[in-house]
């Protein structure tokens, strides 16, 4: 048995500059897209539900993954604010947590609007917690 051998196809100056150049445009698109995506997402967040956080979060991932400068900001941010970051770093996992981010933040805005005697949350987890632990 003999196998057939390909020649291999031999890259020239101008490809490699073709390359380059298409991977750089490419890049400059990715981040104008992630950056309409965050202004549209900064518009729909005053209607009601989650509407515009889960889209700024896809932008905020398109701009990070295309742009060294973007990523470097996003630390800096971090760092100074590390409680307000942590629940977008969550949701820019590979697999986010969803339902926990959602949760806590929940949570942080019923502390935040609510005198203690009206927050309900807590409450519901508590009896939720009760009523598993009477089950198992």
């Amino acid at each position: 048995m003999y196998a057939i051998v390909m020649p291999r196809a031999r890259h020239s100056q101008a490809d490699e500059v073709a390359r380059e150049v298409l991977g750089r445009v490419s890049r400059w698109l990715l981040i104008g897209l992630g950056l309409l995506i965050i202004v549209v997402g900064v518009l729909i967040s005053p209607l009601p539900g989650p509407g515009g956080i889960p889209v700024i979060v896809l932008g905020l991932m398109l701009v990070l993954r295309n742009s060294f400068w973007a990523r470097k900001q996003f630390i800096r941010v971090q760092r100074a604010h590390p409680k307000i970051v942590f629940p977008i770093r969550r949701l820019l996992r590979r697999e986010p947590e969803v339902f926990p981010v959602a949760w806590q933040q929940l949570l942080r805005m019923e502390r935040l609007l609510l005198p203690a005697r009206y927050r309900v949350c807590v409450r519901w987890r508590r009896g939720r917690k009760r009523k598993h632990a009477m089950r198992g």
